[in-house]
C-alpha cells in the first residue's frame, strides 16, 4: 500500500500538538509538529510509540513499512527525509528514543 493508504489506518492526532523524541540520555532530539508537512509523520510515530512502547527497533521497522515509496525514496536521498532516515538510524544503531506527547 501507498503511504497515504497507510496514513488513513493510523489512529487520529487531532488531540497533539506535536510529540518530542527523547534519546538515551534524557536530552530532546526533535520534535514532531502537527502542522503540513509534519503531520503524517506525526501520525506515524504517534501510532508507532503507542504500539511499541517507544520508537526501537520494531517500530523503527514498522514505520519504515508504513512510509512506503517514501522509504525507497530516503534510502537513494538521505537527508531528504529526516523522519525516515531517524528510523532508518535506529535499524542501523539499535538506539531508539522514548516519545513525549504534547497535547494540543
Amino acid at each position: 500500500m501507498a503511504f497515504a493508504d497507510n496514513l488513513k489506518q493510523l489512529p487520529s492526532v487531532a488531540h497533539l500538538a506535536g510529540l518530542e523524541l527523547i534519546d538515551a540520555d534524557g536530552q530532546h532530539v526533535v520534535t514532531i509538529q502537527n502542522k503540513p508537512g509534519q503531520a503524517g509523520s506525526l501520525s506515524v510515530y504517534h501510532a508507532l510509540a503507542a504500539k511499541h512502547g517507544a520508537i526501537n527497533a520494531a517500530a523503527a521497522q514498522e514505520g519504515l513499512d508504513i512510509y512506503a515509496e517514501h522509504t525507497a525514496d530516503a534510502r537513494i536521498h538521505p537527508g531528504k527525509h529526516p523522519n525516515i532516515d531517524r528510523l532508518i538510524k535506529i535499524l542501523d544503531t539499535g538506539h531508539g528514543y522514548t516519545v513525549k506527547l504534547i497535547p494540543a
